[in-house]
């Protein structure tokens, strides 16, 4: 689903968006809900931001990557934890891009994003390579997420993949797993994220 937000451009630096687990919704621009292999995903647009939450099979994870105060961290490389019992990764990465290629890759991922029924991206007046998506898929027992944020004032695009995994027994969590492990990983590694 293609919408254009009617708002104005505020998130204008992919420097300024953070990451944070747990939030409660958050005022959104445009929601798409989804059933994703019984659990309830609902993608939702904060104007240049996202917002996943996500229920299921006794399970909740609330994922926000926004310009945001308080209870988050800037946007990390990767993150591998435990959420609600469940193996949550997500990984990060910024790519700087020519002004014709930033162009050219943002009608690829709104066109690809428009036309998948788990899709949702939304343009900015003013500026159609300005945009935010987002697309959730099932694979192979994990429900995940990828996501893009424009900046073409910038020539920045900011992608972010999220998988929530099987859940891990409390007879195998390692001591003190449960709460929010937050790292990065070196300069030019990826967590290893199953989703496709």
């Amino acid at each position: 689903m293609l919408t254009t937000l009617k708002t104005a451009y505020t998130d204008t630096r992919a420097a300024d968006l953070a990451w944070g687990l747990g939030r409660e919704p958050l005022p959104a621009l445009a929601v798409l809900d989804l059933q994703l292999h019984g659990f309830d995903v609902q993608l939702r647009l904060l104007g240049a931001s996202h917002q996943v939450l996500l229920e299921g099979e006794g399970s909740r994870c609330s994922e926000t990557v926004a310009c945001m105060s308080g209870n988050s961290t800037a946007l990390p490389l990767g993150v591998s934890t435990l959420v609600d019992g469940r193996e949550y990764e997500f990984a990060a990465r910024v790519e700087e891009l020519s002004q014709g290629a930033f162009a050219g890759r943002a009608q690829e991922l709104l066109a690809l994003v428009a036309d998948h029924p788990h899709g949702l991206a939304g343009t900015f007046p003013g500026s159609p390579n300005a945009f935010t998506a987002l697309l959730a898929q099932w694979h192979e027992g994990t429900v995940g997420w990828r996501t893009w944020h424009a900046y073409p004032q910038e020539g920045r695009l900011v992608t972010t993949r999220t998988c929530v995994g099987a859940r891990v027994p409390a007879a195998l969590r390692p001591p003190g797993a449960g709460g929010l492990e937050i790292g990065g990983l070196p300069e030019g590694r990826s967590p290893q994220v199953p989703c496709a």
